[in-house]
């Protein structure tokens, strides 16, 4: 005895069938238009996250500055070993701001540097202390990873929502089918299961 083998007919929900209902047509067009909506607005989605963080990469390389600072004490203190430590001490510093006030802050700096030594810290325009902005190739790895999150994300969500249709379609459907059978089985005088 042999085993019998089902053909895939490729794109059989558009092709003529008597078989074919007009949901099946339907679900064909969900899908279709699901999966072109989730590529189109996933990569819409994308290179609009990754536009947007070149852009604030470049507005705060813009409006940061380095600024000399001098420090205030000794650098002292123990640097606990862990991994991922870079190995800084926290210490006060003193800087003149854009407007020409004197400013203080505490920064991390390298330890046992000593007092009246000059440090590189970044302010902003109002001369508050500031991160360091990040270089441009830092900023396209953020930018290339956030505009790949965006594009899955909002593709995730387009394609949930064709899915979510697709399962209140098949529900109707089964709905349709048992209201088929109670009317067949009432006809033929009896009750299945």
């Amino acid at each position: 005895m042999t085993a019998s083998r089902c053909a895939n007919v490729r794109w059989w929900r558009w092709r003529r069938n008597p078989l074919r209902r007009r949901s099946d047509v339907l679900e064909a067009w969900i899908v279709l238009a699901g999966w072109v909506l989730a590529l189109l607005a996933g990569l819409l989605a994308g290179l609009g996250a990754a536009a947007a963080v070149e852009a604030d990469a470049d507005r705060r390389r813009a409006e940061s500055r380095a600024v000399s600072a001098v420090l205030a004490e000794n650098a002292e203190g123990e640097v606990l070993a862990r991994v991922g430590s870079d190995q800084r001490v926290w210490a006060t510093v003193r800087w003149t701001a854009p407007d020409g006030s004197t400013r203080t802050d505490e920064v991390r700096v390298v330890p046992g540097t000593p007092a009246g030594d000059r440090v590189t810290v970044w302010t902003d325009r109002s001369g508050a202390l500031t991160a360091a902005p990040v270089g441009a190739g830092e900023a396209r790895l953020h930018a290339a990873l956030l505009g790949v999150l965006a594009s899955a994300s909002v593709g995730g969500v387009v394609l949930g929502a064709a899915w979510l249709v697709r399962a209140r379609l098949d529900r109707r459907r089964m709905e349709q089918w048992d209201a088929e059978w109670e009317r067949i089985d009432t006809r033929w005088g009896r009750k299945t299961g």
